[in-house]
């Protein structure tokens, strides 16, 4: 939009629906977008908290598909800086982690075998692949644990 122009409210609400029609946002990420449209802050807090009380939009909703989308290669300490970017409550982060700590083992498991697939033949190449499992969010304890299974 025109930045002297005034978006007018039912376009607010139509360019907000038309973003929650393709995926799911956390609230912070519908206002950036919408700001950035041209919107202001003003304006668009009433249609947000009118779309939360519809359950339209949810930060739970969001957090619960986000993980599932990302969850395959990253751990829950990736997941949880990646949700916090997007506004979401630690008490919310750590409901939704929660389930997929169980998991974060094989799931470390899995994505070590799809980088390298061997172990590690020397000091200097593990910790390379230390780093790099650290770099997708995983834990010491979760690192160490897998690669002592994929000896």
């Amino acid at each position: 939009m025109k930045a002297n122009s005034t978006p007018d409210p039912a376009s607010l609400r139509q360019r907000a629906l038309g973003y929650l029609a393709r995926r799911e946002h956390s609230r912070l990420d519908l206002a950036r977008k919408l700001e950035r449209a041209g919107f202001t802050p003003d304006a668009i807090g009433p249609v947000l908290d009118e779309f939360e009380t519809k359950n339209w939009l949810s930060d739970k909703r969001f957090a619960e598909s986000w993980v599932a989308d990302h969850r395959a290669r990253t751990g829950c300490i990736k997941l949880a800086y990646d949700l916090r970017q997007h506004g979401i409550s630690d008490t919310l982060i750590e409901t939704i982690l929660r389930d997929n700590r169980d998991s974060e083992l094989e799931r470390a498991i899995a994505v070590w075998n799809k980088k390298f697939g061997s172990t590690p033949t020397n000091p200097a190449e593990k910790a390379k692949q230390i780093r790099f499992m650290l770099s997708r969010g995983f834990t010491n304890e979760i690192i160490q644990r897998s690669l002592k299974m994929t000896e």
